[in-house]
């Protein structure tokens, strides 16, 4: 009974375990379904993934072509207003510089087929209807600022039409023969048109100053802003650091599970000893067989889980190797100085400082050029304001002198009147008397009379130069004073300048400072970032390769602090130099500014003494004239009482012919007609005399009208003088306005480059937020291995790491001998290969490297600690 019962339950299991080889096979076949599936799925989300990078790298080129268009545009509205600006439009037209960007709002409304007609239509989401198009939507757009555009070019060609017209009226005014009134107002009409284009120019120059000052708001906000964003990277590295970290413990758990499994293997081993021994009961066989099959059905769930994960374990152990390589590619150029001098943000930064210090250069040399400049339209409208005054008094004399002239002539008429009486009675005392000592006398009388008027003429002529002078003098005076006074301003505005230019220097100074702390700031991420990548190595080779990646990193770090601090004293010693070079310019400038005004302070002293001599000659001739004045009151006090005289002797004389008519009435009879005929030859006489007289005065006027013309034609000369130098001044100031012009020009185009630089710095800011994300969609990748790693099974993981282990020890063993580990380098090529290879070749007359064949030396080889 006993056998037969052992014989059914042998029966029992055997059917048992064909039950469950049959259910092992099923599941097997299911699986192998399963791990298709998965593959083909796997390749379609490869396939889906490089078509959204095609995508991508589409939209970037299409992103790129539309910064390019919108570039163009917008400089080419910009040009057409500053041309405009150039032309005498007014400023107002500078508001359109001000380019409304799309905010970031509307452009992520609109659909992402639109986005590029979005914002290069500048215009919100694009509607897509039945009825309306996406064509005639876009149409509209671009129709409105294409017409946008030709009203700026309609204007510019209004303004050049209206510039044209006016320079011909202005020709056409200077061609012809005008008078000194007419060319007057035309120079008051030029004045006041350039001083209208000056002061639009002045406010165009400010508009851009304030465009100017917001782009360097926006870089401040930028240089900001930048910190914040290190501190995100930092905080997002982190948390891939922890996520590291939460790798590393999953590893720790494969492990853990890895020895427990070990652990259960060995006791179901014990179990089939005992059993086949038949040292066990046979109530306890039903129990183990459920354990049995137990563990199949989790060995096979183990078994497709491991498929699984050995498949991605398999891809991380190549983004591994990939890394690894990357890290070592790293580390062998950054142990290079020419790498790092050759490295773009090396490049970029040296680009930078040689930029900004040729900005500077350029700035300085511009500002002097300005300063030259204003000095030399300073001075020219000192002379032109000076030639008007001049102008001015000349005409101010003209008048003066001619109401003298006038006021001459009527005293000449009224002396020539007296004269003529005196004469008459002269006459008619020589004719009654015939006495020849009164004649005498008052021939003497008139002789002195007359002299006396010419030395009071030519005085009077004397100090009215005198005068002339004097005012001129003073008005000099008051010039110099001026000039005096804007030289001392200039000074002031100079030192100013000086100033500003130093403090600029600072900030560029601390500028170059705050981009070197952000480039090592930058290689400490790098370094960070490269030493981030984990190996799958076991724990004692882990500690070893974090002892010798510290070992690297602190040799590094000290390489790069050497090599930073070299750059540092080069960059100190260049800036220390150039500040140097430009404070000896600099003192230079102050002493030749110091000599000029030392010169001009002599100058100032000479003409104040000047003043002081002319002023004291304007008093003696004051004091003359009033001497001159006493003397001519005097003359004629005296002449007054000749004149009485000669009135009381005529009495007397009458008296006496009278007497004598009466006491030679008999005697008159017979001398009679003798005196008849004296008086009729005493009356030719004096009529002789009267048509000699009158013929010395026209001959008199005659002089004095052609004095007066050779005056007038003198006048007419300097009158000529003074209209070629105004159209002189015209064309010196038509030379400005040209150099007004290019100046504006170069300030455009320091404004494009301000603008370029800020699209520069845009990408820049667009890469980095590029990179912000895809370290996030880093983060979420390792966290999601993270995840799958931790839902792993154990014996995937182990293989795989031992598969990996083999391999690094299979990377690190010679690729010669393929036994001993690699400890030499050869620099040329840096190929790794084992000490004893090397010698065999170096050994050898022709050495070439076994692993690419390139000739080298005994020099060329390292020896390398790995």
């Amino acid at each position: 009974m006993a056998s037969g019962k052992r014989e059914n339950d042998g029966r029992n299991c055997g059917l048992a375990d064909q039950k469950e080889e049959v259910d092992a096979v099923g599941l097997q076949f299911e699986n192998q379904k399963l791990v298709q599936q998965l593959e083909a799925q796997k390749t379609e989300m490869h396939t889906l993934e490089g078509k959204f990078k095609e995508l991508k790298d589409d939209q970037i080129s299409y992103d790129k072509t539309l910064i390019a268009l919108n570039r163009i545009w917008n400089q080419l509205v910009d040009d057409l207003v500053l041309l405009g600006v150039r032309a005498g439009g007014h400023p107002n037209g500078l508001q359109i510089l001000d380019h409304e960007d799309l905010s970031p709002d509307t452009i992520e409304s609109c659909p992402p087929e639109q986005m590029f007609l979005c914002q290069l239509l500048q215009a919100g989401p694009i509607e897509d209807d039945a009825s309306k198009g996406i064509i005639k939507n876009v149409q509209a757009a671009l129709d409105i600022r294409l017409s946008s555009t030709i009203n700026l070019m309609k204007n510019l060609q209004e303004t050049i039409v209206a510039q044209r017209a006016r320079t011909e009226s202005i020709v056409l005014a200077l061609r012809g023969k005008l008078s000194s009134e007419d060319a007057i107002l035309q120079l008051q009409k030029l004045d006041e048109s350039l001083m209208e284009e000056a002061g639009n120019l002045r406010q165009a120059i400010e508009i851009i100053h304030e465009k100017h000052k917001q782009f360097s708001d926006e870089i401040n906000t930028y240089l900001e802003s930048h910190p914040r964003d290190q501190s995100e990277i930092k905080r997002l590295s982190g948390e891939l650091e922890e996520s590291m970290a939460e790798l590393e413990e999953s590893r720790r758990k494969l492990v853990a599970l890895q020895m427990q499994k070990h652990g259960t293997s060995a006791f179901s081993a014990a179990t089939v000893v005992n059993a086949v021994n038949g040292g066990t009961l046979p109530d306890k066989l039903a129990d183990k067989s459920m354990g049995l099959r137990d563990l199949k059905n989790s060995i096979e769930e183990a078994k497709t889980l491991a498929a699984s994960q050995l498949f991605e374990l398999e891809e991380a152990q190549e983004d591994n190797l990939l890394l690894s390589k990357q890290l070592e590619d790293l580390q062998s150029e950054l142990k290079d100085d020419k790498y790092i001098l050759s490295s773009r943000p090396y490049v970029l930064l040296s680009d930078q400082v040689k930029h900004l210090n040729f900005e500077v250069e350029r700035y300085n040399g511009m500002i002097e050029s300005l300063q030259a400049d204003r000095n030399q339209l300073v001075r020219r409208e000192m002379e032109l304001t000076a030639k008007a005054d001049s102008a001015d008094t000349v005409k101010n004399s003209i008048s003066n002198h001619e109401a003298k002239i006038k006021e001459l002539e009527l005293q000449i008429q009224k002396c020539v009147a007296e004269k003529n009486d005196l004469e008459i009675k002269f006459e008619e005392a020589q004719q009654d008397l015939g006495r020849k000592d009164i004649k005498d006398e008052m021939r003497v009388m008139a002789l002195a009379l007359s002299k006396e008027m010419e030395m009071l003429e030519t005085q009077l002529n004397r100090s009215k130069e005198a005068a002339c002078e004097s005012a001129s003098l003073h008005e000099e005076a008051n010039s110099l004073r001026a000039l005096l006074e804007k030289k001392i301003s200039k000074q002031k505005s100079l030192s100013d300048r000086c100033a500003e230019q130093v403090v600029e220097i600072k900030s560029l100074k601390s500028l170059i400072e705050k981009l070197e702390k952000e480039k090592q700031e930058l290689q400490i991420f790098l370094d960070m970032y490269g030493q981030e990548c984990f190996d799958n190595r076991t724990i004692t080779e882990i500690k070893e390769s974090e002892q010798r990646a510290r070992s690297q990193a602190e040799y590094l770090r000290t390489a790069l602090d050497d090599h930073s601090l070299e750059l540092r004293v080069k960059a100190a010693n260049e800036a220390e130099a150039a500040c140097q070079q430009r404070r000896s310019v600099a003192e230079a400038e102050i002493a030749e500014l110091r000599a000029k005004l030392d010169a001009s302070e002599r100058e100032v002293f000479a003409l104040k003494e000047a003043i002081k001599i002319k002023d004291s000659e304007g008093e003696a001739y004051i004091s003359e004239i009033e001497t001159i004045g006493q003397a001519y009151e005097d003359m004629q006090t005296q002449n007054q009482h000749l004149l009485q005289q000669v009135a009381d002797r005529d009495g007397y004389n009458i008296k006496l012919v009278s007497d004598s008519v009466k006491m030679k009435q008999t005697h008159s009879s017979l001398i009679s007609e003798k005196q008849a005929l004296a008086k009729q030859l005493q009356q030719v006489h004096g009529s002789m005399e009267l048509l000699k007289m009158k013929v010395a005065r026209s001959e008199e006027q005659m002089k004095a009208h052609l004095a007066q013309g050779a005056k007038a034609a003198s006048d007419n000369r300097h009158i000529a003088i003074i209209m070629d130098k105004v159209k002189l001044d015209l064309e010196d100031s038509e030379k400005e306005l040209k150099w007004l012009r290019s100046t504006v020009d170069s300030f455009e185009k320091e404004y494009e480059q301000n603008e370029k630089k800020i699209l520069d710095i845009r990408m820049e800011l667009e890469r980095e937020r590029n990179e912000r994300e895809k370290l996030e969609g880093e983060l979420t990748e390792v966290k999601n291995e993270v995840a799958e790693l931790s839902s792993e099974s154990e014996e995937a993981a182990i293989q795989r790491l031992q598969d990996e282990i083999k391999e690094c020890k299979a990377i690190l063993k010679c690729g010669v001998c393929f036994d001993r580990p690699k400890e030499v380098v050869i620099t040329k090529c840096f190929h790794l290969f084992c000490s004893p290879c090397i010698q065999r070749n170096l050994e050898i007359r022709h050495r070439k490297c076994p692993g690419c064949g390139s000739p080298f030396g005994q020099n060329d080889v390292r020896e390398v600690n790995i």
